[in-house]
């Protein structure tokens, strides 16, 4: 299993290993330290080693094993927040920007895939993008082809209704030449070319701070140190700033089944709906007679729920009325979602930090191209290249495009530090069952309580070391969660997902 944030396992974790690397036993010096072997850390290293760049990558855990392996894959030009919402925040030269970018990064990943003969099952497909009942309506469809015919996208178009055997979606919008592809296979191929261009990968190596300046530095856990002209965090949410960019994007926990179906029995495309939070369905190959039937949906903000049954529920019940060829339920799990209020990743320089300190985050959905678009923007900064795409995706943006998004999140944040003052979930440790976890009240402290599969008890201060909000009990991924900026530890209390990048800590 290629990952170390979760218990669930998805259809990639299941089909393919990735390549690892050894734990860095020494110093060592390069042009360029990425941390985090993502798709926008490794993309960012393999386009360096071919500018003859030397590169290192560091990752506390396997190669791919972070959100990338929990992603659904779809390779889209069309932005999942609305192409007239891009339009309305960033104007028309902003959405034409964001989706020529898009579109260069599916062509970047079909491009590479050919030159590096790695097979990863891409393929070309058509987005749909139909109504739910409760969702956007006609209207919001004609805006989204308005604000696609504007800014050059004319292949858009209305058809009856997508092209699916027993759903009659009704009117909706195609839009052609989209993507998708089996993440795990591609990361891979990539893995293996950045070796050969002489780039080097170590995992199981936690990058614990980031300095940067001439030269740049990062020192791991072990107490090694990596001098390097510039240093690229590109761990789905940066580690190396604490406030500001976390105040800007905000986490989201999103839910995926896997059902097994005939091959063909489904035709081949992407399918999106307009409920809020949507839908979103794909293929994948499984076998030489039967295809995954992907679906996802059911959000909610990281560590403010912990229902997972109800959302898988309510995923298979929106699920088999509309996919009637649907069989046998084979795999389900979760990610997690960086959602910028303005709805457009953060990649270039860090505006907290010397100006050879970059950084990638704010996935909003679109990871594996908005990962794209930052190794494509991030290696052309470093090399000292003019790019169009820089002001767009400018971390040092400022937030009032997306005011009442901002407003809204972080009202939310700030009301989570009222679990200061609750009581605990469980009145004492006896309560709590064997492989689960609750969160006990200690006096004035908060103690997060993990019962393991032998009945031992272990536990850790509740108090997430990023900012000191009070983690909650995933049940489905068996972590501890940050519900005000998504610190995700395993039930050990080791740190699986920034901004936090310690462990908590543990308790008698």
């Amino acid at each position: 299993m290629n990952s170390d944030n979760g218990r669930s396992v998805s259809v990639w974790m299941a089909t393919q290993d990735t390549p690892a690397g050894p734990r860095l036993a020494e110093d060592a010096a390069c042009d360029v330290c990425v941390v985090g072997a993502g798709i926008a850390g490794l993309t960012t290293a393999y386009l360096l080693s071919r500018q003859g760049r030397k590169v290192i990558v560091l990752d506390d855990g396997p190669t791919a094993g972070g959100e990338t392996a929990r992603t659904t894959a779809h390779l889209v030009f069309y932005n999942d927040d609305g192409m007239s919402t891009i339009e309305r925040l960033h104007g028309t030269d902003g959405l034409r920007l964001a989706t020529t970018s898009h579109m260069t990064a599916v062509d970047t990943i079909e491009e590479i895939a050919r030159r590096e003969s790695i097979a990863c099952d891409f393929h070309r497909v058509n987005g749909y993008l139909f109504i739910t009942p409760g969702g956007q309506g006609m209207d919001f469809l004609k805006q989204e082809l308005d604000a696609s015919h504007r800014v050059g996208r004319r292949e858009a178009h209305f058809v009856e209704r997508a092209p699916l055997d027993g759903f009659n979606t009704g009117p909706c919008l195609c839009y052609p030449n989209q993507g998708q592809f089996h993440p795990l296979k591609y990361l891979s191929g990539l893995a293996e070319a950045i070796r050969r261009n002489g780039g080097a990968i170590h995992n199981q190596t936690h990058a614990a701070s980031v300095t940067g300046g001439s030269p740049a530095k990062v020192q791991t856990s072990q107490g090694r140190v990596i001098t390097a002209g510039a240093v690229v965090v590109a761990t789905n949410t940066p580690v190396n700033d604490r406030v500001v960019m976390h105040t800007k994007q905000h986490p989201y926990r999103t839910y995926v089944l896997g059902f097994k179906v005939l091959k063909g029995s489904v035709a081949r495309n992407l399918y999106w709906d307009t409920l809020d939070p949507y839908h979103y369905v794909r293929l994948q190959e499984l076998d030489e007679q039967h295809e995954v039937l992907i679906v996802g949906g059911e959000d909610h903000k990281t560590g403010q729920a912990n229902d997972p049954a109800r959302r898988y529920d309510a995923l298979e019940r929106w699920t088999r009325p509309r996919f009637p060829q649907a069989g046998e339920l084979l795999f389900h799990w979760s990610g997690q979602v960086m959602e910028p209020v303005d709805h457009l990743a953060y990649i270039g320089r860090n505006p907290m930090d010397e100006p050879n300190v970059f950084i990638a985050t704010g996935d909003s959905g679109m990871g594996m191209t908005h990962g794209t678009i930052a190794g494509l923007l991030l290696t052309d900064l470093i090399v000292g290249r003019p790019n169009e795409w820089e002001a767009l995706y400018s971390p040092g943006r400022s937030p009032l495009k997306g005011a009442t998004t901002y407003v809204k999140e972080n009202v939310n944040v700030a009301a989570k530090y009222g679990q200061w003052l609750t009581p605990g979930e469980v009145a004492s440790e006896s309560e709590i069952a064997p492989d689960t976890g609750a969160i006990l009240r200690r006096g004035a402290s908060k103690v997060a309580c993990y019962r393991d599969s032998q009945g031992q008890l272990h536990q850790f201060t509740a108090v997430c070391p990023h900012l000191q909000c009070i983690v909650s009990w995933n049940g489905l991924e068996r972590s501890w969660d940050c519900p005000c900026h998504g610190s995700r530890f395993d039930a050990l209390g080791k740190v699986v997902n920034g901004p936090a990048n310690t462990n908590l800590e543990p308790m008698g």
